[in-house]
């Protein structure tokens, strides 16, 4: 048998039936009404904002929508955090339908298209500006629809963040401005009057070793600094990206975030004087919803092939290719995986459990250890609160979109 990542120990079991929030998941798939369906559970974001505010004191938080952009889920979350961070005119109106004040909106990627830098423009959203390119284009629109734009430059970092699943930074990138092109512009906006809102700073993501993120953090105090004083003009404010990652795979450990937090406060303490107003952001997205979230599929049949077990689900890869391996993963293993309900005298069995596509990369567990099932039993897969139902390919094969609920208690919001 192949392992599996740990279970989040927010879920817990009554009975030998797996709880979520103060249900059972039958109850949930009943109200509902059906599987495939993501459950999340606002607690655990709750739990998740307090332990930031606890470990960052003074730092603002900043939710990604892009981890998970479930409305009701958005809507819950706004009040809870300091801003929100898009990446297309889409996220940034729901952002803005949760009620975030615009000028907590921070909007980056590349690419941008005139049409969402003019959207944002008018909005009052802070544009988090990706090339020189993009900048004449901001101020071109904000002079021809009379707006002062509120403008911020995303810089390419000359560092990477060690060990991180994702690399956002160093080296050739389609994201943000070169460091060392970086002063120049930032002067550019000034001089053309736009409303600069300072700099954000993002080098990877999903990253475990706390001394890497803190190696990041001051990389990126240092890199603000350096910036600021080549242009001579302070920030208001600098973001310094996130990257916080959730253990996902067997002898992943969870990251020490206190320990990150003192060490920031640290060197926020002795910051460049050219620092010294600017407000400072954390954005995260998965390490707030990754582990609220759980998907439930049932099982709609079982087979034998040359002495393997396959129990086939109703879900799979359209709903949840992270998990299956197919969304950065190089080498692919197991996420968390388990039935909703168990005996103790059950006895263990290896399966494979895949989903209902014609492909045979539609794995959500390869080979795992779970009690012996049947027909009409249901998998919990786990870690689904983040790059889940939005971030697989619901179309393809044409079958019908997962169902999402987001609860708070036990009441669905």
């Amino acid at each position: 048998m192949k392992p599996t990542g740990p279970i989040p120990p927010d879920f817990q079991w009554r009975d030998g039936a797996l709880m979520i929030g103060g249900r059972s998941a039958d109850e949930w798939i009943a109200v509902a009404g059906d599987t495939p369906l993501f459950v999340y559970d606002l607690a655990v974001v709750r739990d998740r904002i307090a332990r930031f505010r606890a470990a960052f004191a003074g730092v603002s938080l900043h939710y990604a929508v892009k981890a998970n952009p479930h409305p009701p889920l958005v809507a819950a979350i706004a009040p809870l955090v300091d801003g929100i961070d898009v990446a297309s005119a889409g996220e940034a109106q729901l952002a803005l339908d949760a009620g975030m004040d615009a000028r907590r909106v921070s909007f980056a990627g590349p690419g941008k298209r005139d049409r969402e830098l003019a959207m944002a423009i008018e909005a009052g959203i802070t544009l988090n500006l990706e090339s020189e390119g993009e900048a004449e284009r901001a101020l071109a629109i904000g002079r021809g629809i009379g707006r002062t734009p509120r403008l911020a430059l995303r810089i390419n970092p000359d560092f990477e963040l060690k060990g991180s699943g994702m690399k956002m930074g160093g080296g050739a990138k389609p994201f943000g401005v070169d460091a060392e092109r970086a002063a120049p512009l930032v002067r550019r906006i000034v001089a053309a009057g736009a409303d600069y809102r300072g700099l954000h700073i993002f080098a990877g993501s999903q990253a475990l070793d706390a001394e890497a993120l803190i190696e990041a953090q001051r990389s990126a105090l240092a890199l603000a600094a350096r910036v600021s004083g080549e242009a001579g003009v302070a920030p208001p404010h600098v973001n310094l990206g996130g990257g916080f990652g959730i253990p996902h795979f067997a002898n992943d450990a969870g990251l020490d975030e206190s320990r990150v937090g003192g060490a920031l406060s640290s060197a926020l303490s002795h910051r460049d004087p050219i620092l010294a107003e600017a407000e400072f952001t954390i954005e995260l997205g998965r390490w707030l919803v990754g582990e609220a979230g759980v998907y439930l599929t049932r099982i709609v049949d079982r087979k034998a092939s040359h002495g393997e077990t396959f129990l086939i689900v109703d879900g799979g890869l359209h709903h949840q290719l992270a998990a299956s391996g197919n969304f950065g993963t190089v080498v692919r293993r197991n996420y968390p995986i388990s039935l909703t309900k168990y005996s103790d005298s059950a006895k263990v069995e290896e399966v494979t459990v895949v989903g209902c596509l014609c492909t045979p990369i539609d794995r959500l567990g390869d080979h795992v250890g779970l009690p012996e099932a049947k027909v009409g039993d249901v998998v919990a897969l786990y870690l689904a609160g983040a790059y889940g139902a939005s971030a697989s390919p619901q179309a393809f094969l044409g079958h019908p979109p997962p169902l999402e609920i987001t609860i708070d208690g036990t009441r669905i919001l």
